[in-house]
């Protein structure tokens, strides 16, 4: 793996890994890691700092759905896991569009086909400031009939014992043994996150609606603040036992297509966008 390309503003660095599935490597304030760093020898997204989910984000069913009447069924893309998972833009190089000492855009154009029909382009544009780092993941539709559309962002935040998040949601969701939401639950079942709380010593990995869209991670390092526009819900994936924590915005709830939750339908030409900003 080549070396990341790099951004630079006020205190703040980032380096970037447009061919490793538009990953960022490393996101740091004052040389102090606000994302989890990449090894650098990494060539999997899945240990990067953060990735970007198009043109869907978390899981499809067994790969399977319908959408305007035809079926359609995706490539089980994780391992033995069952179902297909966080899109196509993970697994696939993007481009460096444009770079500058603060700005940088990736490109990933899909011509349609591997089980995703419509041709699509996403764009990631990357902003780094005095104050930390704006990302924004946009989607267009290039073919000549309607898609269903969703986006999501996939940051790893380091975790220690002292780590509390806060943030105010409605409810989460419940799911069965591979994931799949099944039902709501209080969104406090993990913890108070309203009020800040730290993180129970177990498996989350689950979704919570009616998301504020903020965020704020405290640890023993300091203060992370995340921001966001576009994204309905959030999923928080937090092993036990491991470093980091996900707070991953996301536009719509896992497995969309299937249970009839709300997922966009772009028409031909259109965009659908989702922001993220990550101050300290």
């Amino acid at each position: 793996m080549r070396a990341p390309a790099t951004l630079r503003a006020g205190p703040w660095e980032t380096g970037l890994l447009p061919e490793l599935g538009g990953a960022i490597a490393y996101l740091t304030r004052d040389g102090r890691d606000v994302l989890r760093r990449a090894p650098e020898d990494v060539d999997d997204p899945l240990a990067t700092g953060c990735f970007p989910l198009v043109p869907y984000a978390n899981r499809i069913a067994h790969g399977h759905f319908s959408f305007a009447d035809e079926a359609h069924r995706l490539p089980l893309n994780f391992g033995d896991h069952p179902h297909s998972l966080h899109g196509i833009g993970w697994q696939a190089p993007w481009t460096m569009g444009m770079a500058g000492r603060g700005e940088a855009v990736m490109e990933l154009r899909h011509a349609g086909g591997g089980g995703w029909p419509w041709p699509f382009r996403a764009e990631q544009r990357f902003t780094l400031d005095d104050d930390g780092l704006t990302v924004s993941l946009l989607l267009t539709n290039e073919g000549d009939r309607t898609m269903p559309a969703g986006l999501g962002l996939h940051p790893y935040f380091p975790r220690d014992a002292s780590t509390q998040l806060t943030m105010a949601t409605q409810r989460m969701w419940e799911g069965d043994e591979t994931m799949i939401p099944t039902r709501t639950v209080a969104a406090d079942t993990f913890g108070d996150w309203s009020a800040g709380a730290g993180l129970p010593d177990r498996l989350i990995d689950n979704s919570f609606d009616g998301w504020t869209g903020q965020a704020r991670i405290d640890g023993a390092d300091g203060v992370t603040r995340i921001s966001t526009i576009g994204a309905r819900a959030v999923h928080l994936y937090a092993p036990p036992g491991e470093t980091f924590l996900c707070v991953e915005p996301v536009s719509h709830l896992p497995d969309a297509l299937n249970q009839g939750f709300a997922i966009a339908a772009l028409d031909p030409g259109e965009t659908l966008a989702l922001t993220m900003r990550i101050t300290s």
